[in-house]
């Protein structure tokens, strides 16, 4: 199987790209930069809307993933990177819509990441959310709507779409977990704000199973929670980080240092959440590896 991977050289496509290429698969990432990863063929584009040379790569591909965009909680959400924000993901989404509705070969499946912010964000767990929930108001919900709109045509053109909202993805050594471990280390760890917001969670090795599942199935197109099944409060999800890595986990960090530090992106990512489940592709048939926090958390910290 060829697949070409849109955003191939960050956290989640570098794993991706590792897990094809230990298959056996052709990868072929489009990347921003000069960056090289082992294994695959990274071919330069410039995702502006339209096509260039590296539209060639569609024709021949039997799969598209899109993982493309400005990093969420890389930087202080300022009106510029708001934008940044969207347009990277929005206009990508559509230059890989326009070189698939001009192939003459198209691919059988396209991918497309989205987030479980698409729900909005919300002070506590009150309320659950599934693929049949709407849309938040905020920025973030109204970023993946925008961004998933962009990629309506390619199932116009009978592409089968399949859109992966995904939520934190756990890995020891990349995304949020990553951030998140430090202060357990220097026996500071502890639940976000009140504790009370909810986080939904998948491990790597189960969002890479989902996204093959994805791609390999034919009876799956639409929208698909790529969470867990078992969504926790920030109290719990810090107590599980601190048994798996041995350490305490009664330090709150208080919503206030938070909102200076961060500003609007602390409310909407970190002081709120989403409890979030994946009913849709439980119904589909995926079954988790890992669906519960504290043995997930162990897997992948141990």
């Amino acid at each position: 199987m060829r697949v070409v991977i849109a955003g191939g050289t960050g956290f989640l496509g570098h794993a991706l790209s590792q897990h094809l290429t230990s298959q056996r698969h052709e990868v072929v990432i489009l990347s921003r930069g000069a960056e090289t990863v082992p294994g695959a063929r990274v071919v330069a584009w410039k995702p502006n809307g339209s096509t260039g040379p590296w539209a060639a790569e569609i024709e021949s591909a039997d799969a598209v993933v899109n993982l493309s965009g400005a990093g969420i909680a890389d930087k202080r959400w300022t009106e510029e990177r708001k934008k940044l924000l969207l347009e990277s993901r929005t206009l990508s989404t559509r230059s890989l819509a326009e070189a698939i509705r001009a192939a003459n070969r198209k691919p059988s499946v396209f991918v497309q990441a989205s987030g479980a912010g698409f729900y909005g964000a919300h002070e506590d767990g009150r309320q659950t959310f599934d693929e049949r929930s709407p849309a938040g108001n905020d920025f973030l919900g109204q970023l993946c709507v925008q961004w998933e709109s962009s990629a309506l045509p390619i199932a116009t053109a009978g592409v089968r779409l399949v859109t992966i909202r995904n939520g934190i993805v756990l890995a020891r050594h990349g995304g949020a977990l990553a951030k998140m471990l430090p202060p357990f280390h220097f026996l500071a760890g502890g639940p976000i704000a009140s504790g009370r917001q909810y986080t939904s969670w998948i491990t790597l090795d189960d969002w890479i199973a989902m996204v093959m599942w994805a791609i390999t199935n034919e009876g799956v197109s639409g929208a698909i929670n790529g969470v867990a099944p078992n969504p926790v409060d920030s109290k719990t999800f810090a107590r599980a980080i601190g048994r798996a890595v041995h350490r305490p986990s009664w330090a709150p960090v208080p919503a206030f240092v938070l909102r200076l530090m961060f500003g609007e992106m602390a409310q909407n990512m970190l002081i709120l959440g989403q409890r979030v489940v994946p009913t849709r592709a439980q119904e589909l048939g995926f079954k988790f590896t890992h669906p519960e926090v504290q043995e997930a958390l162990q897997s992948v910290l141990t």
